[in-house]
């Protein structure tokens, strides 16, 4: 079942927190110069006089959040991921994660599709960085639906919070009266063959994958971690014990994102095998996004294609002894 149109996360995200300001005082935006890309311009209309427009001086930016959070608001931060992780690295985790400040940092035009922008704003290890830092919740909306949830779930919350935002418009997975809740996994589809895991929107196409693997008779569950950190252990036990195989699906680097978190808590907790689709260590380029989903092997088709390949060579020893049994 194809799922149907919405928005992009980064409208969300504007209309959003410009709906919670309409109410909480608190709240205020620091953008870097990038507000008409991700969504903080909607803010800035609503609110002018709390929207604060620091310029191309990201690191600048992170440290006028912090000492707004240190005073009481609740600053959220405007950037591109490439710039409010990449560039501002230092001044988040000095600044912001030791001292656990109230500060909400957004990561627009996060993972492959930025926009033709190519490599340099083409972010792949904003999950693995931030979930390396002590004190700091990384979230990665699948929706619309689930990302207005997460940024009220960030507001009532206090503490440093990463969400990774989309540039794209985006299908929506989940219904109107869904509930988000901070370090839980979603099942969103059942199957016994085989436990895809993945998050942000690229649980979306995972869930179109499965869809197609469905039509060839493999069966797969999909759950969606929303929380990349703190991750639902729990869950992502649950799921690869009802299969015994797990892939994990992510448009990030398969080097310290969800496939690196997945694998060690299924390393202690319950080991199976664990396959990683994703960007495999190389920098992104230019291109539709349609292209590049299909040669980074991200979309619905590709991943279908990836996991029925690595199902066949996990059953091929099998295949094997058994003819030999009979021989």
């Amino acid at each position: 079942m194809a799922l149907p149109a919405g928005k992009a996360l980064r409208t969300v995200f504007g209309e959003t927190v410009a709906a919670l300001a309409d109410h909480d005082p608190r709240i205020v935006v620091v953008d870097g110069d990038v507000g008409s890309s991700t969504g903080a311009q909607i803010f800035e209309s609503a609110h002018p006089e709390r929207f604060l427009q620091m310029g191309v001086a990201e690191q600048n930016m992170l440290g006028v959040a912090a000492g707004l959070a240190s005073v009481g608001f609740v600053p959220f931060v405007s950037a591109f991921a490439c710039f409010a992780v990449g560039r501002a690295f230092d001044s988040i985790r000095v600044l912001i994660a030791q001292p656990a400040l109230n500060v909400k940092i957004t990561g627009g035009f996060s993972g492959l599709l930025a926009g033709k922008t190519g490599k340099t704003h083409q972010m792949f290890d904003d999950v693995a960085i931030m979930r390396s830092l002590p004190n700091v919740v990384v979230l990665a909306p699948a929706d619309e639906v689930e990302a207005a949830a997460a940024i009220h779930a960030m507001v009532a919350t206090d503490g440093p919070f990463y969400l990774q935002l989309y540039r794209e418009s985006t299908p929506v997975l989940f219904p109107a009266d869904y509930r988000f809740e901070i370090g839980r996994s979603v099942k969103v589809r059942d199957g016994s063959d085989v436990s895809l895991m993945s998050t942000g929107v690229q649980t979306t196409r995972v869930y179109e994958a499965a869809e197609i693997l469905a039509r060839r008779g493999i069966e797969a569950t999909v759950l969606h971690i929303p929380t990349i950190k703190p991750i639902d252990e729990e869950g992502i036990v649950e799921a690869a014990r009802a299969s015994g195989r797990v892939v994990v699906v992510e448009e990030q680097s398969v080097l310290g994102g969800l496939g690196s978190a997945v694998a060690e808590v299924l390393s202690s907790r319950h080991p199976v095998p664990v396959q990683r689709l994703g960007i495999q260590d190389t920098y992104g380029e230019s291109g539709p996004d349609e292209l590049l989903l299909d040669k980074y092997r991200l979309s619905a088709a590709a991943v279908a294609q990836d996991v029925e390949a690595s199902l066949l060579r996990q059953r091929l020893p099998i295949l094997h002894l058994e003819g030999a049994d009979r021989r």
